[in-house]
């Protein structure tokens, strides 16, 4: 399978990711990745949409998978074999980056979305926060911005929080706060960026 990153909104499609859609003999994907790469889809091309991901390795060779934002960030990627091919996308992570105009390099990426054991994400930010690294964290709804300021305050970090919502999309939002006063989400669809002070 063709596994192609759709950005994270609207435009963000990369030449690369648009010719293979325009190949394609099948393309599947969520709701979302599909409404994105919808303009790019030649008609009659047969479309469906993905129930069950753990099943994607079953899916024709050549069928075209769609992934929101980067496919090997929190997407689908995880799923591909060595006889697939990724093709990147926009990730929420660089869009974060060029939106606050902060340097990609001395950051850390965690995910907390769809974990099943929120654990995990809480330990793996206080590690990359202990060496120093600013985190750009895809939250959860049991691990967003007010527990991820809990967690930084009870280790004692000073830290901006910023939260950046509906990313690429014409209702774009970033709010910033810090540990005291963490930014509150009004969408699902959202990641935090920490950068220490």
């Amino acid at each position: 399978m063709i596994i192609v990153g759709v950005g994270v909104g609207p435009k963000m499609l990369t030449a690369e990711g648009i010719e293979a859609i325009q190949k394609a003999s099948v393309v599947y994907g969520s709701g979302r990745a599909l409404e994105l790469a919808m303009e790019y889809i030649p008609k009659g091309t047969p479309i469906d949409i993905i129930k069950d991901y753990k099943n994607i390795h079953l899916l024709p060779k050549d069928a075209v998978v769609l992934s929101t934002g980067d496919p090997m960030f929190s997407g689908l990627g995880k799923f591909a074999t060595s006889d697939d091919i990724v093709i990147p996308g926009i990730s929420s992570f660089q869009v974060a980056c060029a939106r606050l105009r902060v340097n990609l390099t001395n950051f850390s990426c965690v995910t907390a979305h769809g974990r099943k054991e929120i654990d995990s994400a809480k330990n793996e930010l206080i590690q990359e926060i202990k060496l120093g690294k600013n985190v750009f964290l895809l939250p959860d709804e049991k691990f967003g911005s007010v527990e991820v300021c809990k967690v930084l305050k009870e280790i004692g970090v000073s830290a901006d929080v910023y939260s950046l919502e509906e990313l690429g999309y014409p209702e774009e939002r970033i709010m910033k706060g810090d540990v005291e006063n963490p930014p509150v989400s009004a969408s699902e669809l959202y990641g935090l960026m920490i950068v220490l002070k």
